[in-house]
């Protein structure tokens, strides 16, 4: 009966959600021996634990601050902290109210999609592109118009005819959702030509820009793009990037920087989410940031991270067949693998056979596509298990009999 009852009391959104693709898969992924590369979790080996241990010192100095509720917008401390260290990156020290600290990158989505989306609008994003985003996306009924990739990122020369085409259409495009560097899944960067051409059109077309950098301090090659913001002249940008890949995700803190008039009204809406972000949580943040654990840690995950992407990158060229294609990206944690002929899910089920896991590639194209790729992540794994890992994975191929 009661099940009758809640059946016909549920909003058109709570009937039509669907799990998150990558994590329906994970039920086949806990079985004794295998060896996984599929989650894109970092490395707990490489956690920094002592040093969080040394910042629990702050709450015996700061404890009836941070073990209390605090501002929705962010503790001010670590807003201060984040907006001197980062001001390189965004090339101006942002103001306290172009920031909002959030718990994790992921709340950030759904922030911003509350205050820009009514059912029907239109997004723009890359293909393939981050499924946890267009999950938060489709939450808030949006539709997706997509734009391929290539090792330069999103092809933005193709962005004019596409909002043409959404004008002529009367489509309602709200902003442009790119992940701009170490992409997840491709691991591509989105080149320093095409973000200044992406910020072009976007001040052509009045279109805001969604700047994701989950992955942008962890380059182990190259030198670092100018981030989109930092080229913006006309407040279109909003930029957002997390301690979960540089620290632990465990923390949940991340962070989002833009117009003010946009900060202000997400933070209304988090007002009446979960009214803050763990004080407690910011506040062992911020005394690890001013201890200077953060500037000496980087290039320790850096180089951990590294060692890892080369593994990889070894055993795949060994063992893999010769017609599968990638690009070896220069930071972040992803592979981004095309097997000509090969449907992944189809692989996927072999896979798990042999004891090895991936995503398949129809998770990142929410329009449909993507059959023959996978993405494949080194940053959890153990790398000295990446042959055997590469070697059931080419095993599982020659099962599927093409």
């Amino acid at each position: 009966m009661s099940q009758e009852v809640w059946e016909g009391l549920f909003s058109e959104v709570g009937i039509n959600l669907t799990p998150s693709p990558i994590r329906e898969l994970v039920k086949y992924m806990k079985r004794p021996g295998m060896i996984s590369l599929a989650g894109g979790n970092p490395d707990p080996e490489i956690f920094p634990v002592k040093e969080f241990q040394e910042a629990a010192g702050v709450i015996s100095e700061r404890g009836k601050e941070i073990l209390q509720y605090g501002g929705t917008g962010g503790y001010e401390p670590l807003k201060e902290f984040i907006s001197g260290w980062m001001a390189p990156r965004m090339g101006r020290v942002t103001a306290p109210g172009e920031m909002c600290i959030t718990t994790g990158s992921q709340q950030v989505m759904d922030l911003f999609a509350a205050v820009m989306l009514d059912p029907g609008d239109v997004v723009i994003v890359e293909e393939p592109t981050y499924p946890g985003a267009t999950h938060a996306l489709k939450n808030r009924k949006a539709r997706f118009i997509t734009v391929p990739c290539d090792s330069e990122g999103m092809k933005v020369d193709l962005l004019p005819e596409i909002l043409e085409q959404a004008r002529k259409g009367r489509d309602k495009v709200k902003f442009i959702y790119s992940i701009v560097n170490f992409q997840n899944p491709s691991g591509y960067t989105l080149s320093a030509s095409r973000r200044k051409k992406l910020l072009e059109i976007a001040e052509t077309f009045g279109v805001p820009v969604f700047e994701d950098d989950p992955y942008g301090h962890l380059r182990f090659d190259g030198d670092n793009e100018p981030t989109i913001f930092s080229m913006d002249k006309n407040g279109l940008v909003i930029y957002a990037c997390s301690f979960s890949k540089i620290l632990a995700p465990g923390t949940r803190v991340a962070w989002v920087v833009g117009p003010e008039e946009v900060i202000g009204k997400m933070i209304m809406v988090k007002q009446g989410s979960d009214l803050c972000t763990s004080v407690l949580a910011q506040g062992l943040v911020y005394e690890y940031c001013r201890l200077g654990h953060m500037d000496s840690f980087l290039p320790r995950i850096q180089e951990h991270y590294k060692k890892k992407r080369d593994a990889m990158d070894t055993a795949f060229r060994e063992y893999l067949p010769p017609d599968t294609t990638y690009g070896t990206p220069q930071g972040g944690f992803f592979y981004w693998l095309t097997l000509p002929g090969v449907n992944t899910r189809d692989l996927f089920f072999k896979a798990i056979e042999r004891n090895v896991s991936f995503v398949t590639g129809d998770a990142f194209f929410p329009t449909g596509g993507g059959e023959e790729h996978l993405r494949a992540c080194f940053s959890y794994a153990n790398a000295d298990d990446f042959p055997e890992a590469a070697k059931r994975l080419a095993l599982a191929i020659d099962d599927l009999g093409l």
